[in-house]
């Protein structure tokens, strides 16, 4: 089943409104907020070995056993670093008055289980954060393509969305890969243009290291065009628009052009994506 043309069609009308100024405004991201948890507060360190275990929300068993749940049998920790603090006082250079302050002389390791290595209670973020995945468009295509879906706070200044592919050695079976994506706002778009990366590097032509202006707009306009395909009420070329043109003015390119340079590119995703959609749907 074919949609490459169809695909090409489309993102060459948005193109067409981009030119023609006949876009809408942008909505107005919906950061999540769904994890108000001790490990949100951690430091970014900690927040990576976190997010390395394969979890969002990791404690120690006190906080866990204050929480309602408690560490499953046979489950192994990971651990975080916990600075060793001294205390100690100094004189005010100004006033000569005598001012406490901690030292770090160190850090010790403690060991931490993430909540999927727990059982008791509902945690309140889990089934917000759950029903937010599982009503996410062509959801079924990241998961054949052995992509986790996963959210975090998000942070008006960070990004909004993050895709990481990950290769896997096991031995006697080689290297394998799966991935995860990341999103940090409840937005439709969002979600479409990590999975727009996702396509890219399934077809080997995402190159360019980083947030490159060709794969971030081959992303963008990606994204938008799927969700017009699909009829999703969420797509935003307003949006859309504004994300390409900052890509290209940093890069002294005009947007209309930078458009024009990947709409074949966008097409091969976009079909490669609608394709895998289909097949999950034919043998269900």
């Amino acid at each position: 089943m074919k949609y490459y043309g169809k695909a090409q069609q489309t993102a060459q009308r948005i193109v067409d409104a981009f030119e023609r100024g006949d876009i809408p405004a942008a909505l107005a991201a919906r950061w999540i907020r769904n994890q108000e948890t001790p490990c949100s507060k951690w430091s970014i360190s900690n927040q990576i070995l976190t997010a390395l275990a394969g979890t969002q929300d990791a404690r120690g068993c006190r906080q866990w056993n204050r929480a309602g749940r408690h560490v499953k049998k046979g489950e192994k920790a990971f651990y975080i670093l916990v600075p060793c603090l001294r205390k100690s006082t100094e004189p005010d250079p100004e006033t000569g008055e005598e001012l406490e302050s901690q030292h770090c002389y160190g850090f010790r390791a403690m060991p931490v289980f993430g909540v999927e290595q727990t059982q008791g209670d509902p945690v309140p973020e889990e089934e917000a954060t759950r029903q937010f995945i599982e009503a996410l468009p062509l959801l079924e295509v990241a998961r054949a393509w052995d992509i986790e879906v996963t959210t975090y706070n998000g942070n008006p200044k960070g990004p909004m969305g993050k895709y990481r592919r990950v290769k896997v050695w096991t031995q006697g079976e080689g290297d394998s890969e799966h991935g995860t994506i990341a999103l940090g706002t409840e937005n439709a778009q969002t979600w479409t243009h990590e999975l727009m990366h996702a396509a890219d590097v399934r077809l080997g032509t995402k190159t360019e290291e980083g947030q490159h202006w060709r794969s971030e707009a081959v992303a963008e306009l990606g994204g938008l065009t799927l969700l017009e395909l699909i009829g999703n009420p969420e797509a935003d070329p307003g949006a859309a628009y504004e994300y390409i043109k900052h890509y290209a003015e940093k890069n002294n390119k005009q947007p209309i052009s930078v458009c024009n340079q990947v709409l074949t590119r966008v097409a091969k995703c976009i079909d490669l994506i609608l394709e895998t959609a289909h097949s999950v749907a034919v043998a269900a």
